[in-house]
């Protein structure tokens, strides 16, 4: 039988079949996937080839292949440098939930997480949750990171769960596609899945007061079907994203306002720092370029991720850091 992984939780998936019934999985021996060491060898968004078995009159599934993936999204693991986690495959369009003080969002978070995506070309829209929270002072503040990355070529999208503004624009994005909500713990991801679809009850709100903590209520990736034909994969909150595995001279290339400049500049391996004529620091200078993006691009390069996490839990109240 061939089916989509919906859910892992380590050693079981539940997998829905062609057939659209659902069936726990487990996977025989252990799977090695190609030029990935993976802490998971199976994620959420996996095409599947399984058997099924029977043992006690309860129906269970072997895995036994593993459909070539269009794409897929990882991030490293904390505590193990070398092995990444695969967080889902096979997604349509990553929508990055941006709060502007109710967490937090830095635009370092925001760029690696665009970077990632164009690295492994999934399309990326920036949704601005919460809106119907922000005063004066920080609505100014989020129309202006909405103008930087519309300028970029993003697609940017206001919405409030809590008062259903923006929800039906946001609809139009995911019909017939398979969407993934991300953003750090906080943002509202699951209370705006809810308000997409009231009746999949996302149960996060309950279990976070249940043990009184506001904030990592999902704690697997999982992925739903939508009443208006869409599926969502949502997904537990990010602290820190790392990237992974890029040489210093393609970081660039995933930048697209840098990439568009590459060609005028004097080398052809130019990393936009210190070689003369380049043509992303003569932008930069002339603010053809956003200060913040460039920023992002050099603690990218640097390897800059401790002084990022920190910033994201500290009090720093500089988005651009």
């Amino acid at each position: 039988m061939t089916g989509i992984v919906y859910k892992s939780t380590g050693s079981w998936y539940t997998v829905k079949a062609d057939t659209n019934e659902f069936f726990e999985c487990r996977i025989k021996g252990k799977f090695r996937i190609k030029g990935i060491k993976s802490t998971n060898p199976i994620a959420v968004g996996d095409k599947v080839d399984f058997d099924l078995e029977t043992s006690a009159d309860v129906v269970t599934g072997v895995i036994t292949n593993i459909h070539e993936r269009k794409n897929y999204l990882i991030r490293k693991s904390v505590n193990l440098s070398k092995q990444v986690h695969i967080i889902a495959t096979n997604i349509d369009v990553l929508f990055i939930l941006v709060t502007i003080d109710n967490p937090v969002t830095t635009t370092s978070f925001i760029d690696r997480l665009l970077v990632t995506a164009e690295a492994y070309d999934i399309e990326a829209v920036l949704i601005f949750n919460k809106v119907d929270t922000l005063s004066e002072e920080t609505l100014d503040e989020q129309l202006y990171l909405q103008y930087i990355y519309d300028k970029v070529g993003y697609k940017c999208l206001r919405v409030s769960a809590a008062e259903g503004k923006g929800l039906d624009k946001l609809k139009a994005e995911m019909i017939d596609k398979v969407s993934m909500f991300t953003g750090h713990s906080g943002v509202g991801k699951s209370t705006l899945v809810n308000a997409l679809e009231p009746d999949l009850n996302l149960k996060t709100k309950e279990i976070s007061e249940q043990h009184q903590q506001g904030q990592h209520t999902t704690t697997f990736a999982e992925m739903y079907d939508l009443s208006f034909n869409a599926k969502i994969i949502d997904t537990p909150g990010i602290r820190g994203f790392g990237i992974v595995d890029m040489e210093p001279q393609e970081v660039g290339d995933y930048f697209p306002e840098f990439f568009k400049l590459k060609d005028q500049c004097k080398f052809n391996n130019c990393l936009h720092r210190e070689e003369p004529h380049c043509a992303v620091k003569e932008a930069l200078d002339n603010d053809e370029i956003f200060w913040s993006r460039y920023k992002s691009y050099i603690q990218i390069l640097d390897g800059d991720e401790e002084t990022y996490r920190t910033d994201v839990y500290g009090n720093g109240k500089n988005r651009e850091e």
